[in-house]
């Protein structure tokens, strides 16, 4: 996603009976003068800067990619082994600009109010879930639960309007691409909870081998 600012200067507005209405721009700020992407974005976080995040468009809903959500279960013993697992897995938000999209913090809040006045749509900045599965490992096998989430990018313009110019002006504009969890269902897309297993290594192998885990089932 391109970095690339816009900015715009306050237009003052004179009206004169006789001219009319006459329209004063700022001029245009020299490339040293301008703020990073982050900069702008961390004004809207703290306060600084007045801001909101317009236009925001809604993206068709995708599986993201599995990761593990519980502890590995190892199978030294000769026979297929199986084990309640308990797990548990909080997917939040990024976005394009500045990393992670923070619970309750400021981003957050303007984002929300965005897209709930744009289509009636509540926004989730995380979403947690916990379940217990059972899992089954074959002999001298690795077991654990994997877990894809539905998610959305939310695609949008931050702008930003300060009291006083800074950095040469009143106003700011940053395209900004903002991922996180969708409700599970959304665009037909649902969240998939998996067992996964694979070989042991060598070195793990040796635990199976000696000590106290031999023809045992273990976690770690």
């Amino acid at each position: 996603m391109s970095r690339t600012l816009r900015y715009g200067g306050r237009t003052l507005a004179l009206t004169a009976s006789a001219l009319g209405t006459l329209a004063v721009t700022a001029v245009p700020a020299a490339a040293d003068d301008q703020p990073t992407a982050e900069q702008i974005v961390a004004d809207c976080a703290s306060g600084a800067g007045k801001c909101s995040f317009n236009s925001p468009e809604i993206g068709q809903a995708y599986l993201g990619k599995p990761r593990q959500v519980s502890e590995l279960l190892y199978n030294c013993t000769a026979s297929p082994a199986s084990q309640s697992m308990s797990w548990a897995d909080t997917v939040g938000s990024s976005h394009s600009v500045g990393g992670s999209v923070t619970v309750g913090g400021g981003i957050e809040g303007i984002i929300t109010a965005s897209v709930t006045a744009t289509y009636n749509y509540t926004w989730q900045s995380s979403h947690t879930e916990t379940s217990t599965f059972t899992v089954t490992v074959r002999p001298g096998e690795v077991g654990w639960i994997s877990r894809a989430q539905v998610m959305q990018q939310i695609s949008g313009t931050w702008q930003t309007h300060y009291d006083d110019p800074k950095w040469g002006h009143y106003y700011w504009f940053v395209p900004d691409v903002v991922t996180g969890p969708a409700p599970n269902g959304t665009d037909g897309k649902h969240n998939a909870v998996v067992v996964e297993s694979r070989k042991m290594t060598a070195d793990e192998k040796k635990l199976c081998s000696t000590g106290s885990t031999r023809n045992d089932v273990f976690t770690r």
